[in-house]
């Protein structure tokens, strides 16, 4: 009998529900192969940062092991991905609809994977639902004070972007928006990426931090909003009872490497790791990246909660 092209996908499965305001919510789901404890239902859940989708995590949900005890689950926050939304979105959207996906699939507890904006979702989301949280894994979270480049201009212009959304949502719900946008497989992309760092020995930069090519394959509307939320102030760091790790790029254009060390501090039960990146770890540092947040994630035993 031919096997699978692709193993994992055969058994991670496409799912989604309609939420109460209409918006469709998609994400993809591996069951543990070892199977949970009756009671115990958990997950780890990979969030993606912005002008992104789940494809982020195509990768490592493949390669992990975490699968042999944890439901993996990675979602396409509304307005990403195959959550096609052009509505009103944000942290706290996200938080509700995250709440509503594990209800949706009967996990009590998680481990919340998040990367740049996926990291500050994951920050309010054990905020505001500590006991639905093991344990929390933030690659690249974006800090306000730490921030620099694009994202420190866009923080500076947060009132102004804020004054547009309206206008946007309002012409998105008269029709009046782009028919067509561009497919985006982050895995691909990652993909061609590291064949140009092979060749040159450069990571091609200008592509991951391009608004144009973002805006190929994501509404204004959306866009605005993440950066809305990324450059949102975080919950209290010394409120987050969860434990925490997170992993920071030594050389990213997006934060200051020291201010976001000396913030995170704060972190009750933090531990920090730098990786050699230009703060697309998933990208440029996959393999450290998964072995680190598996290493982690063995610290929370089923039989053994955190």
């Amino acid at each position: 009998m031919t096997e699978p092209a692709n193993p994992t996908a055969a058994l991670e499965q496409s799912r989604g529900f309609e939420t109460g305001t209409g918006a469709h919510l998609a994400y993809r789901l591996r069951r543990a192969s070892g199977g949970a404890a009756p009671g115990a239902c958990r997950a780890v859940v990979l969030l993606h940062g912005m002008a992104s989708n789940s494809t982020r995590w195509t990768e490592f949900a493949r390669e992990t092991s975490l699968t042999e005890q944890w439901d993996v689950l990675r979602i396409d926050l509304r307005g990403h991905g195959d959550s096609s939304f052009r509505g009103r979105v944000g942290l706290s959207v996200w938080c509700d609809d995250l709440a509503a996906v594990l209800a949706q699939e009967g996990i009590a507890q998680a481990v919340l994977v998040g990367h740049c904006l996926g990291a500050n979702l994951a920050l309010h989301f054990a905020w505001h639902h500590p006991n639905e949280v093991v344990a929390l894994v933030l690659i690249e979270p974006m800090l306000g004070p730490s921030l620099r480049g694009a994202l420190a201009w866009a923080a500076r212009l947060r009132p102004v972007l804020a004054a547009a959304v309206p206008l946007l949502l309002a012409l998105a719900a008269c029709g009046l928006h782009r028919r067509t946008l561009l497919p985006l497989d982050l895995e691909k992309l990652d993909g061609a990426a590291r064949e140009t760092l092979a060749v040159t020995g450069k990571f091609p930069e200008a592509r991951f931090a391009s608004v144009r090519e973002d805006l190929k394959s994501f509404p204004l509307v959306i866009y605005l909003q993440d950066l809305l939320a990324v450059t949102a102030v975080l919950p209290p760091l010394t409120e987050i009872v969860a434990p925490t790790l997170v992993l920071l790029a030594r050389g990213s254009g997006f934060s200051t490497l020291e201010q976001t060390r000396r913030h995170l501090a704060a972190l009750p039960q933090g531990e920090l790791t730098v990786l050699d990146a230009q703060h697309w770890i998933p990208t440029e540092q996959p393999v450290a990246m998964r072995l680190a947040i598996e290493r982690w994630c063995a610290r929370f035993k089923l039989d053994n909660p955190a």
